[in-house]
């Protein structure tokens, strides 16, 4: 039996033992155990945007007002820094909307999230949010838009909203379950793994997002071990390098594993 409150009280010690902004958030999808620290706290999402920005679009493929099939050329006006590998191509390659959803989460490409924020319209992104009760989370520019961050607009979330999300994803309760299936297909093909999954085995399964900044690094995931399945969601800001953050999630990821996931 998993004492929830002692487990809760172990990641609580790490996060208190940090000098950087840590917001936590854990469910256990068989058990329907749950807890937070500091999981409201609104924090710089940087590319954990992307998962609303793949829940919209993926609710008007289902809604059948976009096509995955759709093809788009890049064009070179719209290049961007940053992850990504689109940028170095040339623009006479042509994508389809499902390579560039692919894209934009396995190796988060800035490129091809611009392509699927005018795709979907930034407004759709921010009332799915809103309809979704996602409160802390909000797409306010684009990818490496740095006029408008200048301007005081940036993209934020909390632990507890990408945890929503997630959830929503695993219990395919929002979108139908061919949509829900392609996206937790997708976020298991995720390429960056040196977050949650640092300390652990290298064949776990996590159906994942993660992100950076300076000093910042975010991760959650959807956990599938042989003991049970859950989610966990780490957002670190304000750490001494962006090195310390990713070594605090893993941290927090080793510690509720030790503890449910063996």
């Amino acid at each position: 039996m998993i004492n929830y409150n002692k487990l809760r009280d172990a990641i609580k010690n790490i996060v208190d033992e940090s000098q950087a902004s840590i917001s936590v958030t854990f469910c256990d999808l068989d058990e329907g155990e749950k807890f937070s620290i500091n999981g409201n706290k609104k924090s710089p999402s940087a590319s954990m945007i992307k998962l609303l920005i793949m829940l919209t679009l993926l609710k008007k493929v289902e809604l059948g007002e976009i096509d995955l099939n759709e093809k788009i050329k890049l064009e070179g006006e719209n290049k961007v820094d940053g992850s990504g590998v689109l940028k170095e191509l040339s623009c006479e390659h042509l994508f389809s909307i499902r390579e560039l959803l692919t894209l934009m989460i396995i190796i988060s490409d800035n490129f091809a999230t611009n392509i699927l924020i005018d795709k979907v319209g930034m407004d759709d992104v921010n009332k799915l949010g809103r309809e979704l009760k996602l409160l802390e989370t909000s797409l306010e520019r684009k990818m490496m838009d740095v006029g408008a961050k200048e301007k005081g607009n940036d993209n934020y979330t909390s632990s507890e909203d990408v945890a929503s999300i997630l959830k929503m994803i695993y219990e395919k309760s929002f979108l139908s379950e061919e949509m829900s299936s392609l996206a937790i297909d997708i976020l298991l093909r995720q390429q960056e793994r040196d977050r949650l999954q640092r300390y652990l085995p290298e064949d776990l399964k996590i159906a994942s997002k993660s992100g950076d900044l300076d000093n910042l690094e975010n991760d959650g995931g959807i956990f599938f071990t042989e003991a049970k399945n859950y989610i966990l969601v780490v957002l670190v800001s304000g750490a001494e390098s962006n090195v310390a953050a990713k070594d605090i999630i893993g941290k927090i990821s080793l510690e509720i594993y030790k503890n449910i996931g063996e």
